[in-house]
């Protein structure tokens, strides 16, 4: 049995620890050990859920733990990975039994699914994918590294999203559309041509917006 510990003890920590207990893994290959978070009072004021057991610069990996990240954000779920990874951490996948995948789908380590997802056929998605609840993936869809898929978001058949993408809630992007690396779309966007590396684009169509 391995001892799941979550990156995360605040908001998205915790509705990762529901998730946690609502996946067929539950206690047949795994329970929840406790939370990683360098905010140790997290959880004051709320009852029901184990408890921090340290932060990630400080936490001594032991026999039998693995992890997940619950960040909402791109770059701080990247950067608190890797610090477990040179610890030599392994990570898990967590994907609500609602979730449908299609035939030939690849999944890569450390992906987060929330409920009543799909993921369609012969799409690829890289290492440590956040999808939240009720986001579609069209067919032969690209998903790299890092991304994160919020709620409801879409990808049409045949995108691509290149590592470190955000998609904000509703965002839809069409067919063969490209997002490139660290670029955001904002929420209820559509996305109908190419976004560049490290842009952020908002609105109907979606248009890069200047901070």
């Amino acid at each position: 049995m391995k001892n799941l510990i979550i990156i995360g003890a605040r908001g998205y920590g915790r509705e990762v620890y529901n998730l946690a207990l609502q996946c067929e893994g539950y206690e047949k290959d795994y329970v929840v050990k406790g939370f990683l978070d360098d905010k140790a009072d997290a959880l004051v004021g709320f009852e029901g859920y184990p408890e921090i057991i340290g932060t990630v610069e400080d936490y001594v990996i032991e026999e039998n733990d693995v992890f997940c990240c619950a960040l909402g954000s791109v770059k701080w779920k990247k950067h608190y990975i890797e610090l477990i990874i040179a610890k030599g951490g392994q990570f898990i996948n967590l994907i609500h039994p609602t979730v449908i995948i299609h035939t030939n789908v690849k999944l890569g380590t450390g992906l987060i699914c929330f409920m009543y997802s799909n993921i369609s056929n012969d799409s690829v998605l890289g290492d440590f994918v956040t999808i939240q609840g009720f986001v579609a993936i069209g067919h032969d869809s690209k998903i790299g590294k890092w991304c994160h898929l919020n709620a409801y978001s879409f990808t049409g058949g045949y995108a691509m999203l290149e590592d470190e993408v955000c998609l904000n809630t509703r965002a839809t992007v069409l067919p063969n559309v490209i997002i490139r690396k660290g670029a955001t779309v904002g929420a209820a966007s559509l996305v109908i041509k190419n976004v560049k590396e490290n842009t952020t684009v908002f609105g109907v169509p979606a248009r890069k917006m200047d901070f």
